[in-house]
């Protein structure tokens, strides 16, 4: 029996509106998001793949899957962490996004760290 305490990884996410690289005439809307990696575990365990759904408020989803993140699949060891920023362009001026990263702890265990669902907005068009 593994012991879920092992393997925590802990991702929070900041998101914001570009307005110089968006065009809401084209419907472009481009958001950077910053996240940060912890290791709360036990466990070293480096990150191998990331998943994200994207979708805007017309419903669009995309998906999109890939080897590691910014070109990395950073090791993190117990208490470590890593952060990046990217971006995403999506269609209105409201949408959210959530995923997972496929993580591989040192001791061959693979297992998901859950990215929890957050808005892409621009300002004022959420209360």
């Amino acid at each position: 029996m593994t012991d879920e305490g092992c393997y925590q990884v802990l991702v929070n996410v900041k998101a914001g509106y570009l307005a110089e690289q968006s065009n809401p005439e084209d419907q472009r809307y481009v958001f950077a998001y910053t996240v940060t990696i912890e290791n709360a575990g036990s466990e070293p365990a480096r990150l191998l793949h990331r998943r994200w759904i994207i979708a805007d408020a017309n419903g669009k989803i995309q998906e999109v899957r890939g080897k590691g993140v910014v070109g990395e699949q950073p090791h993190l060891k117990p208490g470590e962490s890593f952060r990046y920023t990217s971006g995403t362009v999506i269609e209105t001026p409201i949408g959210s996004m959530h995923g997972c990263y496929e993580m591989r702890a040192d001791d061959g265990t693979l297992f998901e760290a859950e990215i929890r669902p957050f808005s892409l907005a621009t300002p004022g068009s959420l209360h």
